[in-house]
């Protein structure tokens, strides 16, 4: 199935504005795809499943001047725990149970000096919010097999997934994925806070204890090529939730493809900035049970 779709955000690399372009006026219409075992049955099928729906929505991407060069392309699926509980011992790293610990699938600076002190700043968020930091994994990509062109890998970001075990302050599941969400959006403020300038931005394409998502400045095919997990046979979901991007008036950025971490929506989001505005103006006189002072 395809339907269109939209991804208001602004790549940071996105040029201002000049001449008769603004990137006020930004638009695009993608395609999504949605494959699901019915009693919750996770398998590899389903992730295979679901990158051969990305495979029949070729037609709903983009391509740039050169013919292997995507708009962007990804997919969502649940935490793989058999995948993740056989790969991290060798790397020095035990996982608690499945639901106990999420996964944060981050884009790095290449710059190494940058890219350290990026990883400081999301540990620093994990230990400050009361929850633990289990390591980090370099995710096996290759562009050569996936036949990027020197468009795309010059603003290849570094691949890494961090492991944070579930704090006792959380006293369920759910609870420690509202801190995830709250530990993603600090991490990703402080580090937007230093002013980096790199052709690889910092990003986190999720962070749960749920689900992950693997994606990238990619077409349909190149998605499984670059990614070696995808490929895994331990790689099981139950649900698999894909998306090919096509930017009609944005450019691609690694960041913009596949913007469903949770949700996704159906149709053309053209108020960006008025909802900003509304939720600037109320902000002061918000407040969540749930969320309490992390609500800031």
């Amino acid at each position: 199935m395809s339907h269109f779709m939209s991804q208001p955000s602004l790549p940071l690399s996105a040029p201002k504005k000049q001449g008769l372009y603004d990137p006020a006026h930004e638009h695009d219409a993608c395609g999504v795809g949605f494959v699901a075992h019915i009693k919750n049955r996770k398998s590899h099928d389903i992730v295979e499943k679901g990158l051969e729906i990305l495979l029949r929505l070729t037609h709903r991407g983009a391509a740039g001047a050169d013919p292997r060069e995507g708009d962007g392309a990804g997919i969502l699926i649940q935490i793989p725990d058999p995948f993740f509980q056989a790969v991290t011992p060798e790397l020095g790293i035990t996982l608690p149970k499945e639901g106990e610990y999420g996964v944060g699938m981050v884009f790095l600076p290449k710059n190494d000096s940058h890219r350290k002190s990026s990883e400081a700043l999301v540990e620093k968020a994990i230990s400050d919010e009361g929850q633990v930091c289990l390591g980090w994994r370099d995710v096996p990509c290759d562009a050569i097999r996936a036949d990027l062109p020197e468009s795309v890998t010059v603003c290849e970001p570094v691949v890494r997934q961090i492991f944070i075990g579930k704090g006792d302050s959380c006293a369920d599941q759910d609870a420690f994925e509202r801190k995830l969400y709250i530990i993603r959006r600090i991490a990703r403020n402080a580090v937007d806070a230093l002013g980096f300038d790199d052709e690889a931005n910092f990003y986190f394409a999720s962070m749960s204890s749920r689900t992950i998502v693997y994606k990238g400045m990619f077409l349909s095919h190149q998605v499984s090529a670059y990614y070696e997990d995808l490929r895994d046979a331990r790689m099981t979901s139950a649900l698999a939730l894909v998306h090919q991007r096509f930017s009609t008036n944005t450019f691609p950025a690694w960041e913009l493809a596949h913007p469903f971490r949770m949700i996704a929506h159906n149709g053309e989001i053209n108020t960006v900035r008025g909802n900003i505005n509304w939720m600037n103006a109320r902000r002061h006189s918000m407040n969540s049970e749930l969320l309490g002072d992390d609500l800031k």
